[in-house]
């Protein structure tokens, strides 16, 4: 087959990680692989896997910007020439485009929904789900039967999958390197990697720190990702006192370092896709903890794998990071379960075996 995988851009982030796990996959089963979009500090990676760029000026959020019309005009001719069996869009604007190249060139299009919308008219309107949509988890599945009226039979569930033998499980003389390197002390490491948004649930976390503080003053909290809410989340924790404790990182392209210098890792989103970053750390082998929300019900088996806790509920956040920072041998126990749970269920192979399925089973349709 040949592809074409279109995303505003190729910056870091979880679309960015999700489009380049699956073209490196089917780039080394043998089909040919190409990738539209507006570029991105991350589009070296794709370059080095082989991966043909086709550069288009679709770095916009609207999904009725003069842009999608210049970058359908730039794609029609080159999808022609290169002879693309199949168009895979991975956000709502590349959607719209897709919808637009269909049209003009009867190819068939597959949307990825990587997490919840908000319930706005023009969607409802104007849908271009694509001939099929693969959704992260059960959760998202509900989500646009419910307020979308997508219909079921449509929509196709293909968990999110990495390379568990990209992440290991930190030796211990290693850990206190990275932590050192980081500027973090010797204590133990609370961690978080997502987007400094609302959502995400950094305030609940960083209030939560409080109690763990005074029972484990030695604590930390490491915080990376970029987002609008940096500031709002500077000035809680300097409100709080806590500036000696909790650290901030920029996103990293490589989220394995950051992971390494972690004891524990924490999710605290109100509401959730599935959650990439939750899924490298529990391949780690790193004690977690989440909110039982979405699609993190589908990766963390309370007591088993991890712990859950209700959404935004700090007191219940904070006994369950002193609960797996005073029992190491329990965070072990459960890092050693999620890691051996993301092998068997979330494997690269099985996203990309999954999603060819619903390529074929697009393009056996004829139109």
């Amino acid at each position: 087959m040949n592809i074409l995988y279109l995303t505003n851009h190729l910056n870091i982030g979880g679309i960015t990680s999700y489009v380049l796990t699956l073209a490196k996959a089917f780039k080394k089963h043998g089909h040919k692989v190409y990738i539209a979009s507006s570029g991105g500090k991350l589009l070296s990676e794709f370059i080095a896997e082989g991966i043909v760029y086709l550069p288009i000026p679709i770095k916009t959020k609207s999904e009725v910007s003069y842009k999608i019309l210049i970058s359908k005009y730039k794609l029609l001719k080159i999808i022609r020439e290169k002879n693309i069996d199949i168009l895979h869009a991975n956000t709502r604007v590349t959607q719209v485009l897709s919808f637009f190249l269909r049209r003009s060139l009867s190819k068939p299009y597959v949307s990825t929904c990587h997490g919840f919308f908000k319930k706005r008219l023009f969607r409802k309107m104007f849908p271009c789900w694509g001939n099929k949509v693969i959704v992260i988890s059960e959760p998202v599945k509900e989500h646009l039967v419910k307020d979308f009226r997508v219909k079921g039979e449509d929509i196709r569930v293909i968990h999110n999958g990495i390379d568990v033998e990209n992440f290991q499980i930190p030796d211990p003389k290693l850990q206190i390197a990275i932590k050192k390197k980081l500027g973090l002390s010797g204590g133990p490491v609370v961690g978080i990697v997502a987007r400094l948004s609302e959502e995400k649930g950094h305030l609940y976390l960083i209030a939560a720190m409080k109690s763990v503080l005074s029972r484990v003053p030695q604590a930390q909290l490491l915080i990376v990702g970029n987002g609008r809410m940096k500031k709002e989340l500077l000035e809680l924790t300097k409100d709080l006192g806590m500036e000696k404790n909790i650290f901030f990182l920029a996103a990293v392209d490589d989220t394995k370092q950051v992971l390494a210098a972690m004891d524990l890792f924490v999710l605290p989103s109100l509401k959730e896709g599935l959650g990439l970053a939750l899924m490298e750390a529990m391949a780690s082998g790193l004690g977690v903890i989440g909110s039982d929300v979405g699609g993190i019900r589908s990766l963390i088996q309370d007591g088993h794998n991890g712990l859950l806790v209700r959404a935004a509920d700090i007191q219940g956040l904070s006994y369950a990071i002193l609960e797996l920072l005073q029992n190491p041998d329990k965070a072990r126990s459960m890092g050693n379960n999620a890691r051996i749970f993301i092998e068997k269920n979330f494997s690269q192979e099985k996203m990309a075996q999954e999603t060819e399925r619903v390529y074929l089973e697009c393009l056996s349709v004829k139109d």
